[in-house]
C-alpha cells in the first residue's frame, strides 16, 4: 500500500474575517473531495484569517499512481485561483502488509476470503 500526503500553505488575499476564510476553504475542500474522492481538511492556522493550511491523503497500490494523483490535486488547487498557494509539502509512504506468514493474528491464512 502507498499513502501520499500533502500539506498546502494558502494565502487568502480577499479574506477580511474568519467567516470569509471558512467560506473560501469550504469551496476548496468540497471541490477537491468531489473531484478526487480523497480525505482533505484544514490542518493548521485556524485562527488566522488570511492564512490557511490544508492537508489531504491519497491511498493506492502503486507509487506512480499515488504520486500522479497527489500532483494533480496540488495543480487543481492552484488552478482554482481561489487562494494563493504559498508552499506545498508532499510525502509518499510505502506500507508493507506485514502479515504474510501463517499463524499471524491467530489465523492460518487470509487466502480463504
Amino acid at each position: 500500500m502507498v499513502v501520499g500526503t500533502a500539506v498546502i500553505d494558502l494565502f487568502i488575499v480577499e479574506s477580511r474575517s474568519l467567516k470569509e476564510k471558512r467560506g473560501v476553504l469550504r469551496r476548496i475542500i468540497s471541490r477537491v473531495r468531489n473531484t478526487f474522492n480523497v480525505s482533505v481538511a484544514e490542518v493548521d492556522s485556524q485562527d488566522h484569517w488570511k492564512r490557511a493550511v490544508i492537508g489531504f491523503a491519497v491511498v493506492g497500490n502503486e507509487t506512480p499512481f499515488v504520486q500522479s494523483v497527489t500532483d494533480k490535486i496540488c495543480a487543481f488547487i492552484e488552478e482554482l485561483r481561489i487562494a494563493e498557494v504559498v508552499h506545498v509539502r508532499t510525502e509518499l509512504i510505502r506500507i508493507s502488509r506485514g502479515f504474510d506468514g501463517p499463524g499471524e493474528y491467530g489465523e492460518e491464512k487470509f487466502d480463504d476470503f
